[in-house]
């Protein structure tokens, strides 16, 4: 609808994923390296674990590093970590296509088949790497099967390296006493923050090239306010960007502000994003609630 407005070729700030348009800042860059170590160069068989807020590019840093691997790398790749242990060595054994014997399927035959094909990839010179998406979901059960699978090693290799994506609630159940075990294994963590707001006006101009634009539409008060109300997620930038554009279609506008981007945020994001006003009112409200019930307690505690 706004693009010929714009001089636009294309929507620019689409959620789906395309190469294209990525936009690699200091950190994801940095996200980016660790990851590449850990599925193709080192790692030793242990962990490597990358977290980051919702929308901040996991999962298209994880596309960009299988696009980038080397030939003598096999991954398994699970994206749903709500399954059954069974379950789960079922998806590895999918993803690598580890044929399944003859006899009746159980966790024991079907990690004895995972480990024989790791065996075998090992000795035709192969990296075997398991990718789970939404490691957060992992339950403490599943968490104890896959660091079991790290068990799986010649008597100078381990044959299989473990990546975990996930939200920072992952660091937060791997620093429990109980998965110290695992915690120990990790051999790379990396914790992928939002955006700077210097990486913001770069993303943002990033993706509007792209798009075939060659005036950028954004003032710098529209950027200040792109980057404040995103918190520096991409996600949310594009949702917000996009939104902030057609806003500004719909009042002829030849660039954008910070006034419509507030705008656009009312339209899109919800109220503690857009402004906060009623997360403040309910802040206010449980202090004093707070204070009335401490002063309820001290009267009664002066009563007896």
């Amino acid at each position: 609808m706004y693009l010929s407005h714009y001089g636009l070729a294309e929507p620019p700030f689409a959620i789906t994923p395309d190469p294209r348009f990525v936009f690699l800042g200091e950190r994801h860059r940095d996200a980016l390296a660790h990851l590449m170590y850990g599925i193709g160069q080192g790692g030793s068989g242990g962990f490597v674990q990358l977290t980051g807020e919702v929308g901040t590019g996991k999962t298209t840093l994880c596309r960009l590093a299988l696009e980038q691997l080397p030939d003598n790398v096999r991954v398994a790749l699970v994206l749903n970590p709500k399954q059954t242990p069974l379950e789960l060595v079922e998806s590895i054994c999918d993803e690598l296509q580890v044929p399944p014997s003859a006899r009746r399927r159980s966790l024991k035959s079907r990690i004895d088949e995972l480990n024989d094909f790791l065996l075998d990839a090992y000795a035709g010179g192969l990296r075997v790497v398991l990718i789970i998406d939404e490691a957060q979901e992992l339950s403490r059960e599943l968490l104890e099967q896959v660091r079991l699978l790290t068990n799986l090693e010649t008597p100078t290799q381990k044959l299989l390296q473990i990546v975990l994506l996930g939200q920072p609630e992952l660091r937060e159940t791997l620093a429990r006493p109980a998965l110290r075990q695992l915690a120990q294994r990790i051999t790379a963590r990396f914790h992928l923050a939002p955006l700077q707001s210097a990486d913001t006006a770069a993303y943002l101009r990033h993706r509007i090239n792209v798009a075939g634009a060659s005036v950028f539409p954004f003032d710098d008060g529209a950027v200040r306010r792109l980057h404040a109300l995103s918190g520096g997620i991409p996600r949310l930038l594009n949702v917000l960007g996009d939104r902030a554009l057609l806003a500004g279609y719909v009042h002829g506008r030849a660039r954008v502000d910070g006034k419509l981007v507030d705008l656009a945020a009312n339209e899109v994001l919800p109220q503690d994003l857009g402004g906060g006003r009623p997360w403040r009112i309910l802040g206010w409200c449980l202090v004093l609630c707070g204070a009335a019930l401490v002063w309820i307690a001290l009267g009664l505690r002066g009563i007896g």
